[in-house]
């Protein structure tokens, strides 16, 4: 199994891409249905999130091992406009685009470890791990 696979964002159908990829990498690691459809959900949200705020970036999926655990880290990369205010985009029901706000809260939900890095103008930097349960 390769260690990292990345999917380019640049179109809406590469969210799909996106999706796929880390579907089959939890699978591999061992991951259950439920924690599959859990990161699947997670890497989707944060396609998405890259095709509507900065057009595109890429999702970088990596298979960790940490001491005696094993797990799978997200990162969504871009070199959009940032996020303005972190802990606002971080509240329940908090949207831009008109859809539910469950966005970044929901991944944070989904996945045991969650960081996001943001700069004006830079673009933002996410990472989510899930690790396997034994």
């Amino acid at each position: 199994m390769k260690a990292q696979s990345s999917v380019q964002i640049n179109k809406e159908w590469d969210i799909v891409g996106a999706r796929q990829m880390g579907r089959e990498k939890a699978k591999e690691l061992g991951f259950g249905s439920v924690d599959q459809a859990r990161i699947a959900t997670a890497i989707s949200e944060l396609a998405r999130n890259i095709y509507l705020y900065a057009q595109r970036g890429r999702i970088h999926v990596e298979v960790i091992n940490d001491l005696n655990k094993k797990g799978l880290k997200i990162i969504a990369q871009d070199e959009g406009p940032g996020i303005a205010d972190i802990s606002k985009v971080m509240e329940d029901g908090y949207s831009t685009s008109g859809g539910l706000g469950a966005g970044l809260p929901g991944v944070k939900r989904l996945m045991d470890e969650f960081d996001i890095l943001s700069d004006k103008e830079k673009g933002t930097t996410i990472s989510a791990i899930k690790w396997v349960r034994s």
